[in-house]
């Protein structure tokens, strides 16, 4: 008698050969799929190596969202023998499919995510009851797993950080950038809320991730952690006073200036500024709770147009005029507007502002 797995399945055809898709309990994932490097032969490493580093993000998704988290299928392919069944004479795609246990299975696509349900279930047993669909390709040898995989990543595009904040409804600081956004005019007319950079002739003046990433520096915290209703009402409040604190983003709003020439005339324009501002705000937040709206509205006196080369020139732009944003040259620029509200520079700071002016 031969044992096989057997699962309800669906048979479709790509290329002239079958695939199938079937419903595989989570139990059995960690349990019938090669995971490890080691045991797979480099003919036959269809996939690039796992980075560790991924799964307990994906574990923990699953585990602090058990009533809705959502996985797309795992694609693999298998080496033995693999028989289909239909229910019927008329439905004939629809039935069973068994694979004999004896069977080499390899993921072209969801290794992370198989590393994942296995750490999950070791926390949560009672997940291995739910399932996953498995998009099932035959390989005897395993020698097309390298070409499914190129051909399943030729065509992928990646969605922008953008997208992925707006489509994000459980992260708190994605959640708060989003409302920030909803409750000023200007950001709310003037945010670009999928692309990540802007295009010379862009009606808009902001990037929806350029607003997340100011707001992960004005309270230093990352996507993910949790954000308290004194650093919501801090991020609320501050982007109001600094919204109406840059008198070149009042002539955008205006309508006095088009964000295109905003662009070319002023460092207030571009995602490096906004993140250095995010570097002040912060340091105002920690040192300042009471009295950072006074430091933020003296903006309104500092010089950011880009003709002034002697204070920006090698900090929001290089010898071409070209912005160049980095954590050295965010890192400068706000170094450079805390010098100009009176503020401080930290023992870092002040080493990377040694370290450029010896450079200079």
């Amino acid at each position: 008698m031969d044992f096989s797995y057997n699962f309800p399945a669906v048979r479709g055809i790509q290329a002239g050969r079958p695939f199938y898709t079937a419903i595989c309990p989570m139990r059995l994932i960690p349990k019938i799929f090669l995971f490890d490097e080691d045991e797979v032969p480099p003919e036959h490493r269809a996939q690039r190596l796992m980075n560790k580093a991924r799964i307990p993000e994906i574990t923990n998704y699953i585990l602090e969202n058990p009533k809705d988290y959502v996985f797309s299928s795992l694609t693999a392919s298998v080496d033995g023998e693999m028989t289909f069944h239909p229910i019927s004479e008329e439905h004939k795609d629809i039935g069973r499919l068994s694979i004999s246990l004896d069977s080499r299975f390899l993921i072209n696509d969801g290794q992370h995510r198989r590393a994942a349900i296995e750490e999950a279930l070791k926390i949560s047993p009672e997940l291995g009851n739910e399932s996953i669909s498995v998009v099932f390709f035959h390989d005897l040898g395993l020698k097309r797993s390298q070409q499914i995989f190129a051909d399943l990543n030729r065509h992928a595009v990646n969605t922008t950080p953008s997208i992925g904040i707006l489509y994000d409804h459980r992260d708190h600081l994605a959640l708060l950038t989003k409302e920030v956004i909803a409750e000023i005019p200007l950001l709310e007319r003037y945010t670009d809320k999928e692309r990540v950079s802007l295009s010379k002739n862009s009606p808009k003046l902001f990037s929806l991730n350029h607003i997340f990433n100011t707001n992960c520096r004005l309270i230093n915290k990352k996507k993910g952690e949790l954000v308290t209703e004194e650093e919501k009402k801090f991020i609320l409040s501050f982007w109001k006073v600094l919204c109406d604190s840059i008198p070149e983003w009042k002539l955008v709003l205006n309508k006095e200036i088009s964000p295109r020439e905003l662009r070319t005339t002023c460092i207030a324009a571009h995602g490096l500024f906004l993140e250095a501002i995010g570097i002040v705000g912060n340091y105002l937040y920690n040192n300042h709770a009471k009295s950072w709206h006074t430091y933020i509205r003296q903006l309104s006196t500092v010089d950011l147009s880009r003709e002034n080369k002697k204070d920006w020139m090698g900090r929001a732009f290089g010898q071409t005029g070209r912005i160049n944003k980095t954590n050295e040259t965010i890192q400068l620029t706000a170094n450079l507007l805390k010098i100009k509200l009176g503020l401080p520079l930290t023992e870092h700071e002040q080493r990377v502002e040694d370290r450029f002016k010896k450079g200079s």
